[in-house]
């Protein structure tokens, strides 16, 4: 909508009442997004008005409201009350993969828990990141064990609850067995995997149905 032009010449008319110039500025601020002067919200007034006046009695009448009169600079706004922003929060669940070197550790920890760091990085053979572990840990799939009674007393890390929840286990003993881990191309160069406990190497349990999504890469 094109801007009015301003207007110079005295009106023959007066000026609206005190209050129907706060209805004219409450109605113009309502329809914008954008902070606007007083200069700007002059030019859209009848000739005469006192915007900075009703502005005052306007912000007093929205004091402690759901919605607030906001002064931004030198420009006004209307805005949700701050104490009320927690109801215009739209929350969504956002599908995160994780990676692969989240997957294999989440997996040597599931076969040999408890397990310590320096273990799955022997099983693996490269080192683990802070990050990874952090990662599993913020996903409540993993958790701190017992410390092992060894020199330095290393700090285990064991598979929860939400952990099985989340694949619809009953214990770590219905993971997959070697031949769905082969065929996901964990087992390439990792002969370490043929020791887990309650795994044979010589005859490979079936995995429960829908189970190797754990280990899809």
């Amino acid at each position: 909508m094109a801007e009015p032009v301003e207007q110079t010449e005295e009106s023959l008319f007066e000026a609206p009442p005190l209050a129907e110039q706060e209805r004219m500025i409450e109605a113009i601020l309502f329809a914008t997004a954008e902070p606007m002067t007083l200069r700007e919200i002059a030019a859209r007034l009848p000739h005469g008005c006192d915007p900075a006046e009703a502005m005052v009695h306007l912000r007093k009448r929205y004091t402690g409201r759901g919605v607030e009169l906001c002064r931004i600079g030198d420009a006004y706004v209307m805005r949700t009350a701050a104490d009320l922003g927690y109801l215009m929060q739209h929350e969504t669940v956002e599908t995160r993969k994780l990676s692969r070197a989240a997957i294999e550790t989440l997996a040597i920890i599931a076969y040999h828990q408890p397990a310590t760091r320096a273990e799955i990085e022997e099983i693996r053979g490269v080192s683990v990141s802070r990050g990874t572990l952090d990662q599993l840990l913020e996903l409540d799939w993993i958790r701190f064990g017992r410390r092992k009674m060894t020199p330095g007393r290393p700090v285990t890390f064991v598979v929860t609850q939400e952990f099985l929840a989340h694949f619809g286990l009953e214990s770590p003993r219905d993971l997959p067995g070697l031949k769905e881990l082969r065929s996901a191309g964990l087992l390439e160069s990792r002969p370490a995997f043929g020791e887990m406990p309650g795994v044979d190497s010589e005859e490979e349990p079936e995995a429960t149905e829908g189970q190797s999504e754990l280990f899809e890469d």
